[in-house]
């Protein structure tokens, strides 16, 4: 098939980043009197839209108080940065490549659940800045994963049918809202530290290095 458009994940999928704002969130939560796990946390990240991730944490550990979506996010940076102390060895170097190669072909454009000036900074970070028709964080569409919206969305915003979209994903929520939008889906299955059970996707790899972008979809 030759997509219309290839709408992608940003955590986990171009980025490694989802370990690094656990660990960060335990600080957080621990500085404030709670007590976690990276693991506890990691099972609210992974997948999941930064609202939904922020009203979880204030129902799991209310030490936090009543503090706001966008004041945590400030906060969560300085604790982010004290761990991203190789930021370069977070960027997934096959999947930006194939990233690359995808925009050659289509409208690339991303759908994530970080706050939208987040993934602005993560896209700079990868060099994909001139690559991106589209981008989509947290509070940009309805509701998050593995609701269809943001991939609903993305579709209508860039003037295509769901069905010729590919979407790539490393989460089992992530890839639900794919199959939930009618489009095809790369499941993308990297040993991530929650393991993912996905359903419904129509390639799985390991690596996107694995996928010839021009001869799967360039025709």
């Amino acid at each position: 098939m030759k997509p219309a458009a290839f709408l992608f994940d940003l955590d986990g999928t171009l980025v490694d980043t989802e370990a690094v704002w656990a660990r960060a969130m335990v600080d957080f939560v621990v500085d404030r009197g709670g007590r976690t796990t990276v693991s506890q946390i990691l099972e609210m990240v992974v997948g999941h839209n930064w609202l939904d991730i922020h009203r979880m944490l204030h129902e799991r550990f209310p030490m936090l108080g009543e503090t706001t979506a966008i004041q945590d996010s400030i906060e969560l940076h300085r604790y982010y940065d004290r761990h991203a102390t190789e930021p370069q060895a977070l960027r997934i170097e096959s999947s930006i490549a194939f990233f690359r190669r995808a925009s050659e072909i289509a409208s690339c454009a991303i759908v994530s659940g970080s706050p939208h000036d987040d993934v602005v900074n993560a896209v700079a970070f990868c060099g994909l800045a001139d690559r991106v028709r589209l981008i989509l964080g947290a509070g940009d569409y309805e509701r998050g994963k593995p609701d269809p919206s943001g991939y609903l969305k993305a579709a209508d915003l860039l003037g295509v049918l769901p069905k010729d979209c590919v979407v790539i994903e490393d989460s089992a929520v992530g890839v639900a809202a794919g199959v939930a939008a009618g489009m095809k889906v790369i499941a993308l299955d990297r040993g991530q530290t929650v393991p993912q059970h996905f359903e419904g996707e129509t390639w799985r790899v390991k690596d996107l290095s694995e996928i010839d972008v021009e001869k799967e979809f360039g025709a």
